[in-house]
């Protein structure tokens, strides 16, 4: 199997036309779940997705260091490439690092004024452009503002790239009346999509919260394989 071909059968595919078309530039897409579940293998899962097409990925890791950022990937594309037989995978490889950029900031020294900056010396510096997506792992969902995530919709708005984010939550975390668990709840309005994970002991669920504003949510059925870590159709 090719790597265009991949991505046509891919989970991905389904996941889109249940979000009507996907997340859309300038939009934030948030995965929430609870600790050790599967939201970085979710992230990666999206970013894939986009590198396996030639489009540019910058993923911006809070908590952990570039090295291990750089382990997920290459441990769930080698499960992507052997799962889907795909041909030539020294190329895709190649093509898929050649796309990616990894930034971290450890130690709380994040800020959206410093992402900003970070885009923009690679427009300028590195050629690394159109950027089409964001990835932020471990964003402080707890200590965010509204204000800062207006910022952050902004800024994806201004590169024309989807923003996917991932929030930790917790079993007995309050939930508002659309379902959307704290810290992600109070937030919202600056949100488009939140999709939430679940582990029950055979698969991670994945379920959709927030559709845009779209007052019917569809049901997914496509589910993260806690052995590969892989997207698949149930």
């Amino acid at each position: 199997m090719y790597a265009k071909e991949l991505n046509e059968r891919s989970p991905m595919r389904l996941f889109e036309q249940s979000i009507h078309g996907g997340l859309g530039p300038g939009n934030i897409g948030v995965v929430v779940a609870r600790k050790g579940v599967g939201k970085t293998a979710f992230l990666v899962g999206v970013a894939l997705d986009d590198l396996m097409r030639g489009r540019r990925v910058l993923h911006v890791a809070l908590e952990q260091p570039v090295e291990k950022v750089r382990e997920h990937y290459d441990e769930i594309f080698t499960d992507l490439a052997r799962t889907a037989h795909l041909e030539d995978i020294a190329t895709a490889r190649l093509e898929m690092e050649r796309h990616r950029n990894i930034h971290t900031y450890v130690n709380h020294t994040f800020s959206v004024e410093r992402l900003r900056e970070a885009v923009g010396f690679l427009r300028a510096h590195v050629h690394f452009e159109p950027i089409a997506a964001i990835i932020i792992e471990g964003y402080p969902f707890e200590s965010a503002s509204p204000a800062e995530l207006e910022a952050l919709r902004e800024m994806a708005r201004e590169q024309k790239a989807e923003l996917w984010m991932s929030a930790v939550t917790h079993r007995d975390a309050p939930r508002n009346e659309r379902g959307i668990p704290e810290p992600v709840a109070r937030v919202e309005g600056a949100v488009s999509v939140i999709v939430s994970m679940a582990h029950d002991g055979k698969a991670v669920h994945v379920r959709l919260l927030k559709d845009h504003e779209n007052p019917d949510v569809s049901e997914l059925s496509i589910a993260l394989d806690p052995t590969t870590m892989l997207l698949k159709q149930e």
